[in-house]
């Protein structure tokens, strides 16, 4: 008997210690998939939003009949590598008069929210590994959507502060525009996707693209695809909203005093903001990764290379705005737009 109870126990801690190395196992290949997709995402971003510079210099050369860069490697490509170089052995001057802590976060705080937002953005079709699912987003959020809104709004920060930090009239002025731009403009974009999560019942992005398997969301909502298109437009202080860096009325706008690589970042934040709200434009309204014939991935790439091309586009053909103009638009014509879309949409989904 008592032979027999010391097999169970023996049989007991045998099943026991094998469970715990097949959970500690799993644990380290979830671990190992999600540093793999950590790492392929912050590499892919960083490498698109430098030959998007090339791509926008090669574009708006084309544009206005004159060449672009294409001296740097073959057809130019190199040119990234060479700007790279340029910017960090450049002399980092900083003002005396400047507050030099804030001047040293602001570059961080416009290009990481950026970076941490493509995090919650699914781009592509989940795959099947060694018997697990791998979703092909970094952080499948229930909260996604609203994680998106936080850090755009801590996007703000980095003109505000770097506007502020530098000691100068002139990027004080370019980062009071930039914050009154942003914020305004921001609601518009927020009110845009209620009637996204309104049909797709979530605030999840891969429900949010699984509920357009079948019709993408912009044919629904084509006023909120319109008015979200404007808003990121001006998120993103693009031409025909780039009065932050309005170089005629203020030498460069709240980045005036930076130079080097800190100056960099500004610029290296404002190309990745480009590509992840294009990515959000295609998770909300194109169906993400859905598509025919071609590989999930592939879909999702050139849709948001296609809204790239389409901001390098706006740059080369349109006029800026002025400021009172910008400010009307957005609160005395996006915003109420907006709120009667939310109406018609309840009604409609209350009817339906």
């Amino acid at each position: 008997m008592v032979y027999e109870k010391r097999c169970y126990y023996s049989l007991f801690v045998f099943s026991l210690t094998c469970s715990q190395r097949v959970s500690m196992t799993a644990f380290s290949l979830d671990i190992l998939l999600f540093a793999l997709k950590l790492a392929l995402v912050f590499l892919v971003i960083l490498t698109l939003a430098a030959y998007l510079v090339f791509a926008e210099r090669r574009v708006l050369a084309w544009v206005q009949d004159r060449k672009g860069p294409n001296r740097v490697g073959p057809f130019g490509l190199l040119q990234p590598l060479a700007d790279l170089i340029k910017l960090l052995t450049k002399e980092d001057v900083v003002p005396s008069a400047a507050d030099h802590w804030l001047f040293y976060l602001a570059p961080a705080m416009a290009a990481i929210p950026a970076i941490l937002i493509f995090a919650v953005i699914p781009f592509g079709a989940p795959l099947t590994i060694y018997g697990r699912q791998l979703q092909l987003v970094v952080a499948d959020l229930n909260v996604g959507l609203l994680f998106f809104l936080a850090l755009s709004s801590i996007a703000v920060y980095g003109v505000a502060i770097g506007g502020w930090a530098s000691n100068s009239k002139y990027s004080l002025l370019g980062g009071i525009r930039g914050l009154a731009q942003l914020i305004s403009y921001e609601l518009s974009m927020g009110l845009s996707l209620v009637p996204i999560v309104m049909l797709s019942r979530s605030f999840n992005l891969s429900d949010i693209v699984a509920a357009q398997e079948r019709v993408p969301f912009i044919v629904y909502q084509p006023l909120a695809f319109i008015i979200f298109l404007i808003s990121i437009t001006a998120e993103c202080k693009r031409i025909p909203f780039d009065l932050p860096e309005a170089e005629g009325e203020l030498v460069a706008g709240f980045h005036t005093e930076y130079s080097g690589m800190r100056f960099g970042l500004f610029f290296v934040g404002e190309y990745i903001n480009i590509i992840v709200l294009g990515g959000l434009a295609t998770t909300f309204f194109l169906g993400g990764w859905h598509g025919p014939l071609l590989a999930p991935v592939v879909w999702f790439s050139l849709k948001t290379l296609a809204f790239a091309f389409f901001f390098i586009w706006m740059r080369g053909t349109l006029p800026r705005l002025r400021y009172d103009q910008l400010m009307h638009f957005g609160w005395k014509v996006l915003t109420p737009l907006a709120l009667v879309n939310i109406v018609v949409t309840g009604w409609w989904l209350a009817l339906k």
